[in-house]
């Protein structure tokens, strides 16, 4: 098998052939999601040492759950459900040691100007008056690594929910509907918290590249 599995038979075939403790099909998946699992853990909690574990533990999980899989959803949609569901308890459990002044700020809150969206009336509610301008291209060279570092810098300094629902989506190409599975968010808290974070993202990227007042042409 050279990709992930998909599809009912591709899930219920690899269902099977970890039940029978076939260590090649479990390697595969292992190849396969380990880098996405971590990086969605490291959302709920603290350092990378707990992410690993958090992984090792929903492996775990799965392996010994297999005869609970329905086939209701993917069977990658079902593994991350219980990755983040381990990921979370072991989230709460460590922020009770964590002062309140250390805690992340709320949600709630606009991260990018408000000014800059057009208003309820408009025939675009909610898009841009003026399109950000472009960044630089983003190549092989030096330009090219520091965006990237701005990125992965921006998503990690997001809220937990945010930052798992644009992991998810921007960095893993899950979809909307599975994001909203895995997390256990209405279609609608998916979507705003997609935009948010993303717009937190944005402006972060803008911050970096000194691009805030370069606004483009309006649509």
């Amino acid at each position: 098998m050279d990709a992930a599995p998909s599809g009912l038979a591709a899930d219920t075939a690899t269902v099977t052939a970890l039940a029978a403790r076939d260590e090649a099909a479990f390697a595969r998946l292992v190849d396969h999601w380990a880098s996405a699992m971590f990086r969605v853990a490291r959302c709920h909690v603290s350092t990378d040492a707990s992410a690993e574990e958090v992984v090792q533990d929903t492996w775990l999980a799965v392996l010994r759950g297999l005869d609970r899989f329905e086939g209701r959803s993917s069977l990658r949609t079902w593994v991350f459900r219980i990755l983040v569901n381990t990921a979370k308890t072991r989230g709460v459990r460590e922020r009770r040691t964590v002062p309140m002044s250390a805690l992340a700020p709320a949600e709630d809150g606009p991260t990018v100007d408000p000014d800059r969206f057009r208003a309820a009336d408009d025939a675009y509610p909610g898009g841009w008056k003026a399109f950000p301008a472009p960044w630089p291209s983003p190549d092989q060279g030096v330009l090219g690594r520091d965006a990237r570092t701005a990125v992965v810098d921006a998503i990690r300094e997001l809220p937990d929910r945010q930052r798992a629902v644009v992991t998810l989506r921007d960095v893993h190409g899950f979809g909307a509907d599975e994001v909203c599975t895995m997390l256990d968010l209405s279609p609608g808290n998916q979507r705003v918290l997609l935009h948010r974070g993303r717009a937190a993202v944005r402006a972060r990227l803008e911050r970096h590249f000194g691009a805030t007042a370069r606004w483009g042409a309006t649509p």
